[in-house]
């Protein structure tokens, strides 16, 4: 389904450069009622979107420029946000006035094509494509296909606890993300079963390793270390650390059943640390469930997507 990946991902295919290269293709588009995609340059007055096709101008109308717009359930933000970014469509007339062509667009169609062939068909456990937004302090909003938003609950982002999503992600990123279900006709994604299993990610290091860690937490015990977004390892007490901090951490005992990492801090810095690289350990388009714990581990850590 790839005219229902997040808003950006059209723009450079040979598909959507050939139906913008003059009017005839984008008559074709319109016959074949294509989602192409081309950047909004002006939010005028009256909130109708100006939008740069290459071979002329086309024009959205505010109450075509997303869905929710016209009964107000989407704010008018949503359209002056769009501004100097790529936007889908669907064109949906040519008209010359004055001498001028002007191609008439819709982008509130192209996202009822996404929700009614895509998403309103997705199952929970569905992997689709999602693109980073912007955050909130309880959150990180997603694109989930041609801009249609989605949260992903800071505590949905990963196993590693964090402050804010900007200690995970960045803004325009590209990820993955599954889908859960659907209330209140918002879509339910979560990203932290893709970042593998406690055992998955504790297979990539090993006792005696001196490696790179970014300190998360702070209590009276110890000091808790990420070590990947889904692995946490703990330190002894410290009062030269920082949360956000990067350390330097010798690798002490790995324990399974425990699902510990025993860690020694033996440097720090003083430059932030950066979000750690995602590494997805599943690779398909549907998941069943999700197992973190280790098999002789006491707790349970599990998600299901099974009805």
């Amino acid at each position: 389904m790839i005219n229902f990946k997040p808003e950006g991902s059209l723009y450079t295919t040979d598909e959507n450069k050939y139906y913008l290269e003059n009017i005839e293709n984008l008559r074709e588009a319109i016959h074949n009622k294509k989602i192409l995609e081309a950047k909004a340059v002006v939010c005028d007055v009256e909130h109708n979107l100006i939008v740069d096709l290459h071979c002329c101008r086309g024009f959205i109308k505010r109450e075509d420029g997303a869905v929710g717009i016209d009964d107000g359930t989407t704010k008018d933000i949503a359209l002056l946000t769009r501004v100097n970014k790529i936007i889908c469509f669907r064109a949906t007339d040519i008209v010359t006035e004055n001498g001028e062509t002007r191609v008439q667009l819709s982008r509130k169609l192209a996202q009822i094509d996404c929700l009614n062939r895509h998403l309103n068909r997705l199952k929970a456990g569905s992997v689709i494509p999602a693109k980073v937004t912007h955050f909130e302090q309880f959150g990180a909003f997603v694109d989930i296909g041609c801009g249609l938003p989605s949260l992903i609950p800071i505590d949905a982002i990963s196993v590693s606890r964090i402050a804010h999503p900007a200690e995970r992600f960045s803004i325009g990123q590209d990820i993955k993300v599954i889908y859960k279900g659907k209330t209140d006709e918002k879509f339910l994604m979560t990203h932290k079963e893709l970042l593998g299993t406690w055992s998955e990610n504790a297979d990539k290091f090993n006792v005696g390793e001196t490696v790179t860690g970014i300190v998360r937490s702070i209590e009276e015990y110890g000091v808790f270390i990420e070590l990947a977004p889904n692995l946490v390892g703990l330190a002894e007490p410290s009062e030269i650390v920082k949360v956000g901090q990067e350390v330097t951490v010798f690798i002490k005992s790995i324990i399974p059943d425990k699902m510990k990492v025993k860690l020694i801090i033996v440097a720090t810095s003083d430059v932030k640390a950066s979000p750690s690289p995602l590494n997805y350990f599943f690779d398909g388009d549907y998941m069943q469930g999700w197992e973190y714990s280790t098999p002789a581990s006491e707790k349970v850590i599990i998600t299901s997507f099974l009805v």
